[in-house]
Formats: structure tokens, sequence, C-alpha cells
């Protein structure tokens, strides 16, 4: 074990960012800011990093942001910057160990302040923590290591993202179709708005953003408003259309799987001869994800399109598709969204046996539990 201090050495040069580009740290590491992103006002009040440095946020509400930088740019200056002593601290060793879960509580634990949110550990109270050093080569077999599975995650990563894509482009290519010239129709001629009461105990149905129309106590509570007024609520029964009136532009609209009570803000409803639940439901999503949803209504706050005025969300335009089509159209989305979707489903879990046999890993080189020859 060795104190941080004797194997680093700070760095402090102020820079702009103007001349050093900007930097992100975060769980991910070290790497370019993504354009967009806001920047400070002062502009040239930032740290100098140079490739081969190793960089920490100092405040615990940004724990786990830390990392090897791979270019030369700046960071704020809430960051700790630090050269590795040549032949003493590996950087890419440093890299694993800075992220890692133990030593993350042991940097909090050394920091100052009054409440979570303002705590901070500054460089010359983070340089006496007591890391594990075990010889350069030793060093350089746990970082190729956990290199490897790093370069694992960043595969499943991108199948994510593929996989996403493509659940994507069906959508899109359906709302294409819904927009292209053809037979016009509105959507208040294929649907009708239900007004059923909601009944004691009914649980609360939630449309989530991935189409999914569940109760909300089969997913989570967190992150929700619960109401203690009951009045407004609205009963829903499986295989219900349900809309959600500000959420809907982003795919918040599906079929309920389950009975029980939806807030005013959502459009339930049942198709009329000329439709499906079910194809109208992929039908709102596919306009969603060409955008048509947000060109087409109102906005009362960011991110968000107003439908929650029925004769707005009824008085939307749609090219009719004859009802073997929607039935196509629905069962072949039905199918293609369960495969992706289990897909995706695959590649989260292994993800996350990975992270977790990582971070166990080198938590168990930095607590001493695990040597490595």
């Amino acid at each position: 074990m060795a104190p941080i201090g004797s194997l680093v050495v700070e760095r402090s040069e102020k820079v702009s960012a103007t001349d050093f580009p900007a930097l992100s740290v975060g769980k991910r590491g070290v790497t370019p800011q993504l354009e967009g992103v806001a920047k400070t006002q002062t502009d040239g009040d930032r740290k100098l990093v140079r490739a081969g440095d190793l960089v920490i946020n100092s405040r615990s509400d940004r724990r786990g942001a830390a990392g090897l930088a791979r270019q030369d740019g700046s960071v704020s200056l809430v960051y700790s910057v630090m050269t590795p002593k040549p032949g003493v601290l590996l950087a890419e060793y440093g890299h694993h160990l800075l992220r890692s879960t133990a030593f993350q509580e042991e940097f909090f634990r050394w920091g100052t302040g009054i409440v979570d949110d303002l705590w901070s550990t500054n460089f010359t109270r983070m340089s006496r923590i007591h890391i594990p050093l075990p010889p350069p080569g030793v060093q350089r077999s746990i970082a190729d290591h956990l290199d490897q599975v790093d370069a694992m995650i960043g595969k499943l990563d991108d199948l994510t993202e593929q996989l996403t894509a493509h659940r994507r482009t069906n959508l899109v290519t359906l709302g294409r179709q819904l927009v292209a010239p053809g037979e016009r129709t509105r959507v208040g001629l294929l649907l009708t708005k239900q007004s059923l009461d909601a009944r004691p105990g009914d649980g609360v149905v939630t449309a989530f953003r991935d189409g999914q129309v569940t109760l909300r106590s089969r997913r989570r509570e967190e992150g929700f408003t619960m109401s203690f007024i009951e009045a407004g609520y609205q009963g829903v029964e499986p295989g219900d259309f349900v809309f959600h009136g500000l959420d809907g532009f982003a795919g918040a609209v599906g079929v309920s799987e389950d009975r029980g009570k939806v807030s005013p803000v959502y459009h339930v409803c049942n198709a009329t001869p000329l439709a499906s639940e079910r194809f109208m439901a992929w039908a709102l999503r596919a306009l969603a994800a060409n955008g048509f949803l947000e060109a087409y209504a109102s906005s009362v706050r960011q991110r968000s399109v107003d439908f929650r005025n029925w004769t707005t969300f009824a008085g939307l335009p749609i090219t009719y598709l004859p009802l073997d089509e929607q039935q196509r159209i629905a069962n072949h989305l039905d199918e293609v969204f369960g495969k992706i979707n289990a897909m995706l489903a695959s590649v989260a879990k292994l993800k996350e046996l990975l992270v977790e046999r990582s971070s166990a890993f080198i938590t168990a080189v930095v607590t001493g539990k695990k040597e490595v020859a």
C-alpha cells in the first residue's frame, strides 16, 4: 500500500477551452465533450489535461466520474488532474482503481462539506489515501484483464444501439406510410373515447415510453407523483387503447395489459370498426417516432407536446390503411419488437453481469482480498 500523493504529480495549470478542447469525465471515463453541452461562463478558468493523465471529479455527487485521459484537453476546476510517476503507477491500472466502488467510498470518506451535495475531496486530502501498489507487471495484468472486460461491455453497448436503431427504423417506416398520400381520415374516426369510472382498489396504470401500458406497480413507483385526490381518475380495462396526452409524442401509448385507473391526462379509447386497438397503438408510436406528433401539436413545457384536449387528438390526420393491412403490420411489429426486446434484455443482463464481476474483481484487489500474480 502507498499514499496516492507518492505515486502521482498534481497538474494544476490553467488553460482555455479555446486552446485545449473540453473533456467530459463520467461513468465511461474521460471522453471528448459532446457539442451542445453547457459550457462554463469563465471559459479561461479550466485545468490542463494531457494524454496519460488521471482525472477525478472532487465532488461527491459525481461518484465514479474518473479515468484516464487518452488525449490532451481541459476540464473544469472541480477536477483533480494528476500525472502517474513513470515506473511506479501504471496509468491504465490507476484508471480502473479510481473508478472502483471501494476507492469511491474511501474517496468520499476523506471529503469535507456541509451536506452530501456539497461534499468534496480535494487533491491534498485525496493524496493521503493509501492504495494497493503491486509490481508494474502485476498492475499491467490487472489493467489488461479489466480492459478486456471494458471492451466486451463496449461491444454490448454497440449492439444495444444497433438493436434500438433497428426497432426505431421499423416505426419510422410505418410513420411514413401514415403521412403518405392516400385516403385520409382522422384519429377520431378510428378511436372512440371511453369514460369509465375507476373502481375502488384499482391500481394506477401507466403508459411507459417504450410502449408498455401496465400497472405501475409491475415496473416501478419511483419518479412518479401520486395524487391523494381520487377525483378525475378514469377506469381502464385490458385491451383498451391508452394514450398519454403529454408524453404520447415520446411513445407513451399502447394497449393496456391490466385493469386499473389512469389520470385525466390520458385518453382511454376503443377502436371503431375501421381499426383495431393494437394497430392504432403502433400507428401513434410510429407518428411519434418520425416527429409528426411533435410537429402537429402545441407544447406546454420543454420536451412535451400537449394532446390532452380530445378534439386536438381526435383531429390528427392519418392515411387510412385497410383492416387486413393493419392486421399484417401489427402482427409484424409484434414479432419484430418481441424478438428485439428479448435480445435487448439478454444483452442488458450480460452487461450487468460483466459490470458486477469487473467491479468485484477490482474491489477485491483494492481491499487486498485478491492477489494477482
